[in-house]
């Protein structure tokens, strides 16, 4: 309480004025008076939130400001002059199964009078005169709580089954590559070690080995070095290659057309072999080069395939944060990017992303597996909102001192009617059985509260933006704990 207190005579016929105790008897009236009492308080703060709870306040005169804070700035939520209003410990009924902290501050803007009791003494109160009324407050206040924490779970459980079948089917994909390729190498190197033998048994000079050596390592070496062909592209050269192949009497030379294709190697790269061996053993020296061909072509699918699931677990990695402390710098953008891979199987071929970054971001200090739930809420809401067609857009910029996160779609819009309320918990637009209400209650929650950032929605058919802002230097040390 502010230190310009005055205690000032308690009149029970006053407090009987007021509308929270306006039905109490003469003796419950008396007690009020004796237990707590009357105070005059000039303009200033009357308690800050955060501080513990002490006492419940009623005003009986003059105004008062109730705010809450939000990042380092503090809001002012309400504004009244109205007789009974009441604010601080009205929770002490719950006694020490919760923290008893103010959950919001409150000043008055000019000398004022409040009926004051201690904490202790309003708990005392409710249990007294009102007992069955404390225990249904009771009921209401834990069973909110555990249901929120339940829905919660329920929600974080949701999100992870979402994640783990999107992550399984990228990994499946790659996985299979790897494995059919490795099936497929198996096979061409028992047919390069049945090609040896013929070679070894030929009458093969050492002048040809010696050629057909350095032509292998050329090949080998322009494997890497081909460009993607598109269908048209690819379809003229192979028909290409498998006619010089018929002219240079070649059997079956549209089989082997396709590898050489796809390494790069065309019809003027074959007039090298040609030139380089002998007639007699340009069909042997041609498949032997083919199956070396073939071989680098499958090495470098299971290099793609164990790189893109290593990728994968990589951003499974970064996004849960296993290996990280809890509290740390981070670049918001590998944040974006292993969340977008982790939803990528949710996206789906109708939805185009685009990454406006700043990449001239500094990190920012952050809890980063809770920001990736958020990530993860706005993308599915955005996805959702836009049913599989559309584009999501992901900005990032600068914002004085701050960080702007701002994630948007073109679906049709968050209806003006509901969008005052679509940060409250429990609260849903989504099917029955498709949304709890929480994911945009969570995110608020984390972003307000444990990093002392805000988030905000604008929204238009086709235009609808959410915007998270995250400074950019740590909060006082005693500001870090989480909501």
């Amino acid at each position: 309480m502010t230190t310009h207190d005055q205690p000032v005579r308690c009149s029970p016929e006053e407090l009987r004025t007021l509308f929270l105790f306006e039905k109490l008897s003469d003796e419950q009236l008396a007690w009020l008076c004796r237990e707590g009492e009357v105070v005059e308080v000039q303009p200033g703060y009357v308690f800050r939130e955060g501080e513990p709870a002490e006492c419940f306040y009623v005003l009986m005169e003059g105004t008062v400001v109730l705010l809450r804070r939000v990042g380092t700035d503090e809001v002012e939520v309400n504004r009244t002059s109205d007789r009974g209003v009441y604010a601080g410990a009205f929770q002490a009924y719950v006694g020490d199964r919760r923290a008893q902290m103010y959950t919001g501050s409150l000043k008055v803007t000019e000398p004022s009078r409040f009926f004051v009791l201690n904490a202790e003494k309003f708990a005392q109160l409710m249990r007294d005169w009102f007992p069955m009324a404390m225990h249904l407050l009771e009921g209401l206040f834990f069973g909110n709580q555990s249901a929120r924490r339940a829905t919660g779970q329920r929600e974080r459980l949701l999100a992870l089954g979402s994640l783990s079948a999107g992550l399984t089917h990228e990994l499946n994909n790659p996985a299979a590559a790897a494995v059919r390729a490795t099936a497929s190498l198996r096979e061409r190197v028992a047919g390069m070690r049945h090609k040896l033998g013929g070679i070894a048994h030929g009458q093969w000079q050492r002048e040809t080995l010696e050629t057909l050596i350095r032509l292998q390592e050329e090949a080998a070496e322009r494997v890497p070095k081909a460009q993607a062909l598109d269908p048209i592209e690819a379809s003229d050269a192979e028909d290409a290659v498998a006619d010089w192949m018929d002219s240079h009497d070649i059997a079956s030379g549209w089989d082997l057309a396709p590898v050489f294709v796809q390494a790069g190697l065309d019809s003027a790269w074959l007039d090298q072999v040609a030139a380089a061996v002998e007639p007699s053993v340009l069909d042997g020296a041609l498949r032997w080069l083919n199956y070396t061909v073939d071989t680098e072509l499958l090495m470098n699918e299971i290099e793609d395939s164990t790189t893109r699931i290593s990728t994968l677990v990589g951003a499974a990695k970064q996004y849960s944060q296993l290996d990280r402390a809890p509290y740390q710098p981070v670049n918001v953008h590998e944040l974006l990017d292993s969340t977008l891979l982790m939803l990528s199987g949710k996206l789906g071929a109708g939805i185009t992303v685009v990454k406006d970054y700043d990449r001239g971001l500094p990190q920012i200090p952050a809890y980063p597996g809770e920001l990736n739930q958020v990530w993860t809420n706005l993308i599915d809401n955005a996805v959702s909102a836009m049913t599989g067609t559309g584009t999501l857009t992901i900005r990032t910029a600068r914002d004085g001192d701050l960080v702007l996160i701002e994630f948007g779609d073109t679906g049709p819009g968050i209806p003006p009617e509901v969008m005052g309320r679509i940060f409250e918990p429990f609260f849903t637009t989504k099917p029955v059985g498709e949304g709890t209400g929480l994911g945009l209650d969570i995110s608020w929650r984390i972003v307000v509260n444990k990093h002392h950032g805000a988030l905000t929605a604008e929204s238009e058919p086709g235009n609808t933006r959410f915007q998270v802002r995250l400074p950019l230097r740590p909060p006082e040390p005693d500001n870090q704990e989480g909501a």
